[in-house]
């Protein structure tokens, strides 16, 4: 029985632009957004630190500590998303809409399954999770019912991830955008009001993220209630066969197995920067959001980017999506450049936001930072790679390139320096210089092979 999908008046004009359209324009119209939603993510998460902050330096190292463990958790419903949504891009370009409902339905359909098992096994088994993850005692004590929040909200955010999936495959970067817009400033006025107003711990800024969150998921329900709409959820489209999952599973396994043991690696790095003391944790977590001002948007456009790729890819277009390629590159490199330079110039002020009347922890945070900042253009370079093979639906170099970043350059670089130098703390930022530059340099390697063996798709 045949399912019907057909395309609304919008998605076909997308698909035309988005195929035959000046390159330059559709990078840019789909990149566009997406960077400036991940900004505003990356925002949040800054504002999150401050305010955690005020209730006492060791919450936001807690906070900082749990939420990476958090993170290696929703990278397995984010891989699959990201696989997944791929696989739907690929058959929108192909025109093969009855495919694309039946991808679109069946990935909700395994987002529910994902999130049941994890919060079944880990809700009740919190404490142990946490201790096997080398979670120290005192963050246990204070951050379980946290962390417990955090999967509930964790969750949630499986099912949004993969709505925005689909709605950047339509083309439907300002909807994201302003969605997230209202998200945000609902999450940071209800985080305000219990941390400022009702003087509430962290719990409560989860419970603030949960209740955000449920406004995505509410317009995900009301905008993909279209049954005859290729990119409409429905009942009846949810296929769990071979034919329709393996070639999303393929793609999928390998970003989840990444974005996961990425997590994990930075889990590893918290859990050894401890022997500097529980504040370093906070100081470091501080370092990555001051870093995501400029890694961000180049991630938006590589989410951005790898869409329009795959979508080129799918049509029998492979030159169309190198030249995408192109582009994301050049706007990434520039982005590194300006937004690394901005950060560091206004670096006092923003530490300052952070560590309050507590100047040693502002230098911590700054000093980290400071060579943090050099890997800004390099990460560009490697966002704009990882687009490109994306696109490509080689996911399996993706997972070999973010290994390679903490489990060789990143976690024995690391251990090195404690154990052979007497850098003290000063070596959370070096070790984060030298893995982004490598990373960025292996990843360019790998890029320039799959370019120089880009007829073979042709």
């Amino acid at each position: 029985m045949s399912t019907k999908a057909n395309l609304s008046g919008q998605d076909k004009a997308f698909r035309d632009f988005a195929l035959n359209g000046a390159i330059w324009k559709v990078v840019l119209y789909v990149g566009t957004p997406l960077a400036l939603y991940q900004s505003l993510n990356q925002l949040f998460k800054i504002f999150d630190a401050i305010m955690a902050a005020y209730i006492s330096a060791n919450s936001v190292s807690a906070v900082a500590y749990l939420s990476q463990i958090s993170l290696m958790l929703s990278a397995l419903g984010g891989g699959l998303a990201i696989g997944s949504s791929l696989k739907i891009s690929e058959a929108y370009g192909a025109g093969d809409f009855e495919l694309v409902k039946k991808r679109v339905s069946t990935l909700f359909a395994m987002c529910a399954i994902l999130g049941a098992f994890i919060l079944l096994i880990l809700i009740p088994e919190a404490p142990q999770f946490l201790r096997l993850a080398k979670t120290p005692e005192k963050f246990i004590a204070e951050g379980t019912q946290f962390f417990r929040l955090e999967l509930v909200g964790m969750v949630i955010s499986f099912f949004n991830n993969v709505y925005i999936a689909i709605e950047r495959a339509r083309g439907n970067s300002k909807r994201i955008l302003y969605l997230n817009f209202f998200v945000i400033s609902l999450k940071l006025s209800l985080t305000a009001l219990f941390v400022y107003g009702l003087k509430s711990g962290i719990n409560m800024i989860s419970i603030a993220t949960i209740l955000s969150q449920s406004m995505i998921l509410i317009a995900a329900i009301i905008n993909l209630n279209q049954k005859d709409n290729a990119f409409g959820f429905s009942l009846k489209s949810i296929q769990l066969t071979p034919s329709v999952t393996r070639p999303m599973l393929l793609l999928s396994i390998p970003v989840m197995i990444e974005k996961a043991a990425f997590s994990f690696g930075k889990v590893i790095i918290n859990s050894m920067s401890t022997i500097y003391g529980a504040l370093t944790v906070g100081a470091l977590g501080i370092s990555n959001n001051i870093g995501g001002i400029t890694t961000m948007p180049q991630n938006g456009f590589q989410e951005g980017g790898s869409a329009v790729i795959s979508q080129n890819m799918g049509a029998g277009k492979p030159k169309r999506a190198l030249q995408a390629f192109y582009c994301i590159l050049l706007i990434n490199i520039i982005i590194g450049a300006a937004l690394m330079s901005f950060s560091l110039i206004f670096l006092k002020q923003i530490t300052n936001l952070y560590a309050g009347n507590d100047p040693q922890f502002g230098n911590m945070i700054a000093t980290i930072y400071h060579y943090e900042a050099y890997g800004a253009i390099p990460l560009g370079i490697n966002a704009s790679v990882m687009a490109l093979l994306y696109g490509f639906g080689k996911t399996k170099l993706t997972l070999t390139i973010n290994f390679f970043r903490v489990f060789v350059f990143r976690i024995p670089v690391l251990w090195a320096l404690q154990n052979y130098t007497s850098c003290g703390f000063i070596s959370m930022g070096i070790v984060m210089a030298v893995s982004n530059i490598a990373t960025g340099l292996f990843s360019l390697t790998i890029g320039l092979i799959e370019i120089k063996n880009a007829s073979l798709y042709e």
